[in-house]
């Protein structure tokens, strides 16, 4: 079953025009993502609302999404741990703070250990 549609913006904006030079711009993301060496990133770990698990949590980045999730999974990968990618962070299963700082350093980030 299809999930109900209740206002135009669910419907992706602008469905009908009698305009006959009408023509619809697609929104653009021309995000760049800045050099290794100009991303500040900050590592933290986090047990909120997550049923008493740790998470090490890495935010700061400025970029394209998909740069974010190539970083995010090339973490979790060295690390050998699960995790995810979602609203500009990157979550890592467990606390491996001290390992995502080598890794992120040795690829030329500047990192800072953030929070307790």
């Amino acid at each position: 079953m299809k999930p109900k549609k209740n206002s135009l913006s669910d419907l992706g904006g602008i469905m009908y025009s009698t305009n006959p030079e009408f023509e619809y711009e697609e929104e653009v993301d021309d995000t760049v993502t800045s050099p290794n060496q100009q991303q500040d990133l900050r590592v933290m770990l986090d047990k909120k609302n997550r049923g008493g698990k740790a998470v090490t949590l890495i935010t700061g980045f400025k970029g394209k999404q998909e740069d974010l999730d190539v970083l995010g999974k090339m973490l979790k990968t060295k690390c050998g741990v699960g995790g995810s990618v979602k609203d500009g962070e990157i979550m890592i299963q467990g606390d491996v703070r001290d390992k995502v700082m080598g890794i992120l350093q040795k690829d030329g980030y500047k990192v800072k250990k953030a929070g307790g």
